[in-house]
């Protein structure tokens, strides 16, 4: 008798752990500040309109205001086949938002003196001999290298056990399509060739200077390289769209190659931090902050890019600092409101490709009321 109370005491242990293990509790799930909740509730119409009509299986939202958090919650599923509910601390590709912890640790690196904007791209890989290396690293940092963007086949491809230099090896050989400094074109390229450049000077894995340099001082512990091969805890499934844009199961990718243009990992609570890092840290200097999001000059045309971030002032007047990641499995959305201390991102795990996560309308929802409230 004993020993089969023993057994179900034990069967009931391990039950309980599955239960919580698999069950988030409140405050995983969901935080608001009720001061909000009437604008949260319309919030939550609109994420609920784009869940349905995009078939999203997940979607997780955060909002700070003054650098104080005022809402995060997740919605949808993490895992559809193991019924497993998105949270808080659901790990979402970022895509070109990697490009912001790049720029940054590239800025620190720089104002300590380990790098120079000036010096060329050969001087710190001096075993790369192609044209595209000849180049002042300035030039990278601000997308106007001359280097040619990806093409499709680059975007998606899909080389296993690969690493940012062996990504090197997609445009060694090209020359550059113009002077570097005429004007701005975005390429993936060149991100990655800077992040080869950080981990040269380092003499450390580009990973481990963004963890040294950014995500350990500013405390985003869920902020990490996505990698296939390693169980990575609260990482969702990914999705992506077919031809007639279904929503199905994305195939497996290796984003070592391109990790500081596309390839980390966050959670929506570890982009608000980073987002008020930019307003509030003192780690960051204010020069570094200045940099950040002043726009250079080109003589070829004009620009609203700077850092990874874009920089504009929409139809209501607001001074916008944001950026924008689509990647295959994931959707995500930071915007910063520097004048009115506002910070949303949003993320999703499929593939945002029209750009119509509603980050704005809801951004747009919340500067009403705080606005009316001033």
């Amino acid at each position: 008798m004993f020993a089969i109370k023993r057994i179900i005491n034990k069967f009931f242990l391990l039950f309980l752990i599955a239960f919580l293990s698999c069950n988030p509790n409140k405050e995983e799930k969901g935080f608001y500040n009720q001061k909000f909740s009437d604008v949260i509730k319309e919030s939550r119409k609109e994420l609920a309109v784009f869940k349905q009509i995009n078939y999203v299986p997940s979607i997780s939202i955060a909002v700070s205001l003054n650098g104080e958090l005022i809402w995060s919650e997740a919605y949808g599923l993490a895992s559809t086949d193991l019924d497993v509910p998105a949270t808080r601390k659901t790990k979402y590709r970022i895509g070109a938002i990697s490009e912001v912890l790049t720029a940054l640790t590239y800025n620190i690196l720089t104002e300590q003196g380990k790098l120079n904007p000036d010096s060329l791209v050969h001087s710190y890989l001096p075993e790369f001999k192609g044209k595209v290396f000849d180049l002042p690293l300035k030039y990278l940092a601000n997308q106007s290298s001359g280097i040619r963007p990806e093409n499709m086949n680059e975007i998606k491809w899909s080389a296993y056990g690969n690493s940012i230099e062996t990504g090197l090896i997609l445009f060694e050989n090209d020359t550059l399509l113009f002077e570097p400094g005429l004007y701005q074109l975005p390429s993936i390229f060149n991100y990655n060739l800077l992040g080869a450049v950080i981990q040269k000077a380092e003499n450390k894995k580009f990973a481990e200077v963004v963890n040294k340099v950014v995500l350990d001082t500013l405390g985003l512990t869920n902020t990490v390289p996505d990698n296939p091969f390693i169980t990575i805890k609260n990482r969702p499934d990914f999705f992506d769209h077919n031809y007639v844009s279904q929503v199905i199961n994305a195939s497996t990718k290796d984003l070592s190659y391109k990790l500081p243009s596309r390839g980390y990992l966050s959670t929506v609570d570890d982009l608000i931090k980073l987002g008020n890092a930019f307003l509030y840290s003192d780690y960051i200097s204010d020069t570094i902050k200045i940099k950040t999001f002043r726009v250079d000059e080109f003589p070829g045309e004009p620009s609203n890019w700077a850092n990874g971030w874009f920089i504009v002032d929409n139809n209501t007047g607001y001074k916008i600092y944001g950026s924008r990641g689509s990647e295959v499995g994931g959707g995500a959305g930071l915007l910063i409101y520097p004048e009115q201390n506002f910070v949303i991102t949003i993320l999703t795990n499929v593939t945002d490709d029209s750009n119509s996560i509603p980050i704005f309308k809801i951004a747009n929802l919340f500067l009403e009321k705080i606005n009316k409230e001033k």
